[in-house]
């Protein structure tokens, strides 16, 4: 399963009202770091099936990253029961994300 594409239609329904925990991945096309963070992100997509796991384009929802103060990119984000436990800025292992998760 390739990660869900989050936007501002989708984000209350699919994040926050979410029965799971949720990774979110907030990214943009033009940033190199994103773009090696994004295959670690779908690889946790496909292995996580007790997380939802998605990610949210900056530059096409810039209202999402301003309501969670994202100054950089790529942050990750871990919401449970719509509210966010972890947060974290730059290039991370899968190792250190699946930490993340279970914290």
């Amino acid at each position: 399963m390739a990660a869900i594409k989050f936007t501002t239609d989708n984000f209350d329904t699919e994040v926050l009202k979410s029965d799971k925990p949720v990774l979110v991945d907030m990214w943009a096309t033009w940033c190199a770091p994103c773009r090696m963070q994004g295959p670690i992100v779908e690889e946790l997509s496909d292995e996580l099936k007790d997380v939802k796991v998605g990610k949210l384009d900056v530059d096409e929802n810039p209202e999402i990253a301003s309501r969670y103060n994202v100054m950089s990119i790529p942050t990750l984000l871990v919401i449970k029961n719509g509210q966010v436990t972890q947060q974290a800025v730059g290039v991370h292992t899968k190792e250190q994300i699946i930490d993340m998760i279970n914290a």
